[in-house]
């Protein structure tokens, strides 16, 4: 009768688990070990069908990009099976792995299957996995793990396949208690910042207010002997002399590495920079088209996306990557009558994104559009183009002091026109 197999110890299990030198990431100390992560951590099973109205839902939209759980919905309204989760795991989004979505739950509820529900032993703490997350080389290893195309998922096989290092226990404590101190300081620093970037936010509106209104320039239109008179009011469509359209190309998720070329996606042209990380690496070398490629002095125009950031416009300063249009971003060429910079900047006034807002259209997922038509009938207020220079050179000049200013004092000092005027506040 062959013997009954006995449960292997902790110290067994690990002992199993621990990762080959030519494995490890880095050097830890000597009382650490490098293991995988599946021996410290499981992955949760548990189902639920229960969706009643006052069982909390977490899908991917619930968890944000290096944030963490920012909101929660009923369950009322989901209808197929859920993975559940309890107090104190670990939710980590499997989809897109490059977003980097996890968080450790303070409530009871339900996810999104696309959400692994990880639970941590008593050999470790459970923030420490949660900040585990956060470290480059695992972020690199899972992206690098994931499958399919579009939508790149991890598999938790994956996720728990990872080295980990793991400290004593005795040491882990004291660890958890300075990340919490530390993330305290970050938390009460980013307050602090936070406090001067809307301070900064209030001076811009009232800068570019009075860049687009004329006051910004009345003494220099006296100096220069331009008459008032000299503004006018056109469409955005008359000025625009070419506009260029991308297209749907068959892409990957990640951005191009080298060699590789891409597509712009929405969010490159989302915070008033040209980020091309946010970018997809197109799969077929045919699909590339040397005259959809963006380079720099681009001016680009974001035609889909939500009702507060469709619209936007970047000018491309810097460009390293090959990347081309896609089909929801347009390229703009403007007349010899309008200087791009000075168009660039009225795109950040509120007077510029409420017309925008009243001319999209469109619910699906939270996404609006814009069509050329629609785009073409926006108004610009246009001085000479002399004026155009002028203005954007002060406007530069006054945000530079401004930005310095306000985080020297912490708050921002009050800026003064060359004719004494005060900034104060006011609505672009």
């Amino acid at each position: 009768m062959p013997k009954k197999k006995t449960a292997l110890t902790i110290e067994e299990r690990l002992q199993q688990a621990l990762v080959p030198a030519e494995e490890q990431p880095y050097e830890v100390p000597e009382n650490w070990v490098w293991v995988r992560l599946g021996a410290v951590c499981y992955a949760s099973k548990e189902k639920s069908n229960d969706f009643s109205n006052d069982i909390k839902y977490i899908g991917l939209e619930h968890l944000e990009k290096d944030k963490g759980i920012v909101g929660f919905s009923s369950a009322d309204k989901v209808k197929s099976t859920k993975n559940a989760f309890k107090e104190g795991q670990i939710l980590y989004g499997r989809l897109r792995p490059y977003l980097n979505k996890h968080d450790i739950t303070s409530f009871d509820g339900v996810c999104s299957t696309d959400i692994l529900v990880f639970e941590a032993t008593n050999l470790v703490a459970n923030v420490l996995v949660d900040k585990f997350f956060n470290l480059p080389f695992f972020i690199e290893y899972v992206v690098s793990n994931s499958k399919g195309i579009n939508l790149p998922r991890v598999s938790e096989e994956t996720v728990l396949n990872t080295t980990f290092p793991l400290p004593p226990l005795s040491e882990q404590q004291r660890i958890v208690e300075r990340i919490e101190e530390l993330f305290a300081k970050l938390d009460e620093a980013k307050e602090r910042l936070q406090e001067v970037a809307d301070s900064f936010a209030v001076r811009k509106a009232a800068i570019l207010h009075k860049a687009f209104t004329g006051e910004l320039t009345k003494q220099w239109r006296w100096e220069n002997g331009v008459s008032d008179e000299s503004w006018e009011e056109i469409t955005w469509g008359s000025f625009i002399e070419k506009i260029e359209a991308g297209k749907n190309w068959n892409a990957l998720g990640r951005p191009p590495k080298n060699g590789e070329f891409g597509v712009v996606k929405v969010s490159a042209v989302t915070w008033g920079e040209f980020l091309e990380d946010e970018s997809k690496t197109c799969t077929e070398e045919s699909q590339w088209n040397e005259e959809k490629r963006i380079s720099v002095g681009d001016f680009l125009f974001s035609r889909a996306n939500t009702i507060q950031l469709v619209g936007n416009c970047v000018i491309v300063k810097d460009v390293k990557r090959k990347l081309m249009l896609s089909d929801k971003i347009l390229r703009f060429s403007f007349s010899e009558r309008v200087y791009d910079f000075f168009a660039l900047w009225y795109t950040r006034t509120s007077s510029y994104r409420k017309q925008i807002e009243s001319v999209a259209s469109g619910n699906q997922d939270g996404m609006r559009n814009i069509s050329q038509n629609k785009m073409k009938t926006i108004i610009f207020p246009l001085p000479t183009l002399s004026e155009q220079h002028e203005i954007v050179r002060l406007i530069d000049d006054l945000l530079a002091r401004e930005r310095a200013g306000a985080f020297k004092a912490g708050a921002g000092g009050r800026l003064k026109l060359n004719n004494n005027q005060d900034l104060g506040s006011g609505k672009s």
